[in-house]
Protein backbone atom coordinates (compact mmCIF):
# COMPACT_ATOMS: atom_id res chain seq x y z
CA UNK A 1 0.00 0.00 0.00
CA UNK A 2 2.77 2.41 0.97
CA UNK A 3 4.68 1.50 -2.15
CA UNK A 4 1.68 2.24 -4.35
CA UNK A 5 1.17 5.64 -2.65
CA UNK A 6 4.86 6.46 -3.14
CA UNK A 7 4.68 5.45 -6.79
CA UNK A 8 1.77 7.86 -7.24
CA UNK A 9 3.47 10.72 -5.35
CA UNK A 10 6.73 10.42 -7.25
CA UNK A 11 5.30 11.18 -10.72
CA UNK A 12 3.10 13.89 -9.21
CA UNK A 13 6.16 15.44 -7.56
CA UNK A 14 8.17 15.28 -10.77
CA UNK A 15 5.27 16.71 -12.74
CA UNK A 16 4.81 19.61 -10.32
CA UNK A 17 8.54 20.36 -10.36
CA UNK A 18 8.53 20.33 -14.15
CA UNK A 19 5.54 22.68 -14.13
CA UNK A 20 7.24 25.03 -11.68
CA UNK A 21 10.38 25.11 -13.82
CA UNK A 22 8.46 25.76 -17.01
CA UNK A 23 6.43 28.53 -15.33
CA UNK A 24 9.54 30.27 -13.93
CA UNK A 25 9.41 33.88 -15.11
CA UNK A 26 12.18 34.86 -17.49
CA UNK A 27 12.95 37.85 -15.26
CA UNK A 28 14.17 35.46 -12.56
CA UNK A 29 16.67 33.88 -14.95
CA UNK A 30 18.08 36.94 -16.74
CA UNK A 31 19.36 38.79 -13.62
CA UNK A 32 21.54 35.79 -12.77
CA UNK A 33 23.11 36.00 -16.21
CA UNK A 34 23.50 39.75 -15.88
CA UNK A 35 25.11 39.41 -12.47
CA UNK A 36 27.64 36.95 -13.86
CA UNK A 37 28.29 39.16 -16.88
CA UNK A 38 28.59 42.15 -14.58
CA UNK A 39 31.30 40.39 -12.59
CA UNK A 40 33.11 39.56 -15.83
CA UNK A 41 32.90 43.22 -16.85
CA UNK A 42 34.24 44.37 -13.48
CA UNK A 43 37.02 41.76 -13.54
CA UNK A 44 38.11 42.85 -17.02
CA UNK A 45 38.25 46.51 -15.98
CA UNK A 46 40.24 45.55 -12.89
CA UNK A 47 42.69 43.37 -14.82
CA UNK A 48 43.35 46.13 -17.36
CA UNK A 49 44.11 48.49 -14.48
CA UNK A 50 46.39 46.08 -12.60
CA UNK A 51 49.49 46.71 -14.76
CA UNK A 52 49.33 50.43 -13.92
CA UNK A 53 49.72 49.76 -10.19
CA UNK A 54 51.64 46.48 -10.15
CA UNK A 55 53.42 45.70 -13.40
CA UNK A 56 54.64 49.20 -14.30
CA UNK A 57 56.86 49.66 -11.21
CA UNK A 58 57.83 45.98 -11.12
CA UNK A 59 58.94 45.80 -14.74
CA UNK A 60 61.19 48.83 -14.35
CA UNK A 61 62.91 47.40 -11.28
CA UNK A 62 62.94 43.67 -12.02
CA UNK A 63 61.81 43.01 -15.62
CA UNK A 64 62.83 39.35 -15.49
CA UNK A 65 60.61 38.75 -12.45
CA UNK A 66 57.67 40.33 -14.25
CA UNK A 67 58.29 38.02 -17.20
CA UNK A 68 58.50 34.94 -14.96
CA UNK A 69 55.23 35.91 -13.28
CA UNK A 70 53.52 35.23 -16.61
CA UNK A 71 53.99 31.54 -15.86
CA UNK A 72 52.31 32.04 -12.51
CA UNK A 73 49.25 33.62 -14.12
CA UNK A 74 49.10 30.77 -16.65
CA UNK A 75 49.32 28.08 -13.97
CA UNK A 76 46.66 29.77 -11.86
CA UNK A 77 44.40 30.21 -14.89
CA UNK A 78 44.75 26.56 -15.90
CA UNK A 79 44.01 25.38 -12.35
CA UNK A 80 40.85 27.49 -12.25
CA UNK A 81 39.80 26.10 -15.63
CA UNK A 82 39.64 22.57 -14.22
CA UNK A 83 36.81 23.50 -11.83
CA UNK A 84 33.36 24.21 -13.19
CA UNK A 85 32.75 26.86 -10.52
CA UNK A 86 35.88 28.84 -11.44
CA UNK A 87 36.23 28.01 -15.14
CA UNK A 88 35.09 31.48 -16.16
CA UNK A 89 37.79 33.16 -14.08
CA UNK A 90 40.47 30.79 -15.31
CA UNK A 91 39.52 31.67 -18.88
CA UNK A 92 39.80 35.42 -18.39
CA UNK A 93 43.04 34.97 -16.44
CA UNK A 94 44.61 33.23 -19.43
CA UNK A 95 43.82 36.28 -21.55
CA UNK A 96 45.31 38.49 -18.86
CA UNK A 97 48.47 36.36 -18.91
CA UNK A 98 48.87 37.15 -22.61
CA UNK A 99 48.63 40.88 -21.94
CA UNK A 100 51.01 40.56 -18.98
CA UNK A 101 53.55 38.70 -21.13
CA UNK A 102 53.50 41.36 -23.84
CA UNK A 103 53.76 44.16 -21.27
CA UNK A 104 56.69 42.49 -19.54
CA UNK A 105 58.60 42.14 -22.80
CA UNK A 106 57.95 45.65 -24.07
CA UNK A 107 58.27 47.71 -20.89
CA UNK A 108 61.15 45.61 -19.66
CA UNK A 109 63.42 45.74 -22.70
CA UNK A 110 61.85 47.64 -25.61
CA UNK A 111 60.19 50.66 -24.02
CA UNK A 112 62.65 53.11 -25.62
CA UNK A 113 61.09 52.54 -29.06
CA UNK A 114 57.36 53.42 -29.33
CA UNK A 115 57.12 51.90 -32.81
CA UNK A 116 57.61 48.46 -31.25
CA UNK A 117 54.82 48.88 -28.71
CA UNK A 118 51.81 47.57 -30.64
CA UNK A 119 53.74 44.79 -32.45
CA UNK A 120 54.94 43.57 -29.05
CA UNK A 121 51.51 43.91 -27.42
CA UNK A 122 50.10 41.85 -30.31
CA UNK A 123 52.48 38.94 -29.69
CA UNK A 124 49.59 36.68 -28.60
CA UNK A 125 47.15 37.89 -31.25
CA UNK A 126 47.52 34.83 -33.52
CA UNK A 127 46.81 32.54 -30.56
CA UNK A 128 43.78 34.58 -29.48
CA UNK A 129 42.33 34.55 -33.00
CA UNK A 130 42.93 30.81 -33.30
CA UNK A 131 41.10 30.22 -30.01
CA UNK A 132 38.14 32.29 -31.19
CA UNK A 133 37.98 30.37 -34.48
CA UNK A 134 38.12 27.08 -32.57
CA UNK A 135 35.53 28.27 -30.04
CA UNK A 136 37.93 27.83 -27.11
CA UNK A 137 38.87 30.23 -24.29
CA UNK A 138 36.40 32.81 -25.59
CA UNK A 139 36.41 35.02 -22.51
CA UNK A 140 40.19 35.29 -22.26
CA UNK A 141 40.62 35.77 -26.00
CA UNK A 142 38.04 38.55 -26.14
CA UNK A 143 39.62 40.18 -23.09
CA UNK A 144 43.02 40.15 -24.80
CA UNK A 145 41.56 41.62 -28.02
CA UNK A 146 39.77 44.37 -26.11
CA UNK A 147 42.95 45.25 -24.24
CA UNK A 148 44.93 45.33 -27.48
CA UNK A 149 42.39 47.54 -29.27
CA UNK A 150 42.29 49.96 -26.35
CA UNK A 151 46.08 50.15 -26.33
CA UNK A 152 46.19 50.70 -30.10
CA UNK A 153 43.74 53.62 -29.89
CA UNK A 154 45.77 55.18 -27.08
CA UNK A 155 48.94 54.86 -29.16
CA UNK A 156 47.12 56.38 -32.13
CA UNK A 157 46.47 59.46 -29.99
CA UNK A 158 50.19 59.73 -29.20
CA UNK A 159 50.96 59.78 -32.92
CA UNK A 160 48.19 62.24 -33.82
CA UNK A 161 49.22 64.74 -31.12
CA UNK A 162 52.95 64.17 -31.73
CA UNK A 163 53.69 62.89 -28.24
CA UNK A 164 56.12 60.21 -29.45
CA UNK A 165 59.21 62.42 -28.87
CA UNK A 166 58.06 62.96 -25.28
CA UNK A 167 57.63 59.19 -24.91
CA UNK A 168 61.21 58.57 -26.00
CA UNK A 169 62.56 61.23 -23.65
CA UNK A 170 60.61 59.85 -20.67
CA UNK A 171 62.10 56.41 -21.24
CA UNK A 172 65.64 57.84 -21.15
CA UNK A 173 65.58 59.97 -18.00
CA UNK A 174 65.25 59.27 -14.31
CA UNK A 175 61.91 59.84 -12.62
CA UNK A 176 63.07 63.02 -10.87
CA UNK A 177 63.93 64.58 -14.23
CA UNK A 178 60.65 63.70 -15.91
CA UNK A 179 58.56 66.65 -14.69
CA UNK A 180 59.51 69.09 -17.50
CA UNK A 181 58.76 66.39 -20.08
CA UNK A 182 55.35 65.72 -18.55
CA UNK A 183 54.58 69.44 -18.54
CA UNK A 184 55.56 69.74 -22.20
CA UNK A 185 53.37 66.77 -23.06
CA UNK A 186 50.41 68.22 -21.16
CA UNK A 187 50.86 71.50 -23.05
CA UNK A 188 50.54 69.57 -26.33
CA UNK A 189 47.46 67.70 -25.09
CA UNK A 190 45.64 70.85 -23.93
CA UNK A 191 45.78 72.51 -27.35
CA UNK A 192 42.59 72.60 -29.43
CA UNK A 193 44.05 69.84 -31.65
CA UNK A 194 44.93 67.65 -28.67
CA UNK A 195 41.59 68.13 -26.90
CA UNK A 196 39.63 67.52 -30.10
CA UNK A 197 41.28 64.15 -30.55
CA UNK A 198 40.70 63.34 -26.87
CA UNK A 199 36.96 63.79 -27.43
CA UNK A 200 36.92 61.89 -30.75
CA UNK A 201 38.88 58.88 -29.52
CA UNK A 202 37.01 58.84 -26.21
CA UNK A 203 33.74 58.58 -28.13
CA UNK A 204 35.24 55.79 -30.27
CA UNK A 205 36.32 53.88 -27.15
CA UNK A 206 32.90 54.33 -25.55
CA UNK A 207 31.11 53.05 -28.65
CA UNK A 208 33.42 50.06 -29.00
CA UNK A 209 33.16 49.37 -25.27
CA UNK A 210 29.41 49.80 -24.80
CA UNK A 211 27.91 48.17 -27.90
CA UNK A 212 29.05 44.61 -26.98
CA UNK A 213 27.14 44.92 -23.68
CA UNK A 214 23.97 44.16 -25.65
CA UNK A 215 25.34 40.67 -26.24
CA UNK A 216 24.61 37.70 -23.99
CA UNK A 217 28.13 36.38 -24.55
CA UNK A 218 30.50 36.48 -21.58
CA UNK A 219 33.35 36.94 -24.03
CA UNK A 220 31.93 40.18 -25.37
CA UNK A 221 31.43 41.49 -21.83
CA UNK A 222 35.10 40.77 -21.13
CA UNK A 223 35.93 42.63 -24.35
CA UNK A 224 33.86 45.62 -23.19
CA UNK A 225 35.51 45.64 -19.78
CA UNK A 226 38.97 45.67 -21.35
CA UNK A 227 38.10 48.56 -23.67
CA UNK A 228 36.33 50.59 -20.97
CA UNK A 229 39.20 49.86 -18.59
CA UNK A 230 41.49 51.58 -21.10
CA UNK A 231 39.57 54.81 -20.51
CA UNK A 232 40.17 54.45 -16.78
CA UNK A 233 43.89 53.79 -17.27
CA UNK A 234 44.30 56.71 -19.66
CA UNK A 235 42.52 58.94 -17.18
CA UNK A 236 44.89 57.86 -14.41
CA UNK A 237 47.89 58.66 -16.62
CA UNK A 238 46.39 62.06 -17.38
CA UNK A 239 45.97 62.81 -13.66
CA UNK A 240 49.49 61.60 -12.87
CA UNK A 241 50.99 63.74 -15.62
CA UNK A 242 48.94 66.79 -14.61
CA UNK A 243 50.03 66.43 -10.99
CA UNK A 244 53.73 66.29 -11.94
Amino acid sequence: MLNSISSVRSPLKESSLHLMESDTPVSLVIPFHLRSAGWVLAAAIFLVSVPVFLQAPLVRLVPLLSLVLTGGWLILGLRLLHRSSTRLWGDILLGFAGSWLAGSIYWGWLRWEPLLHIPTEAICLPLALWCLIQGRFQVGSFFYLGSLIGTAITDLYFYLVELIPHWRKLMQVDAELATPIYQSAIAAVTTSWGLSWVVILLIVLLIIGVLPLWSRSMGWWAFSGAVLGTILVDGLFWLAASAS
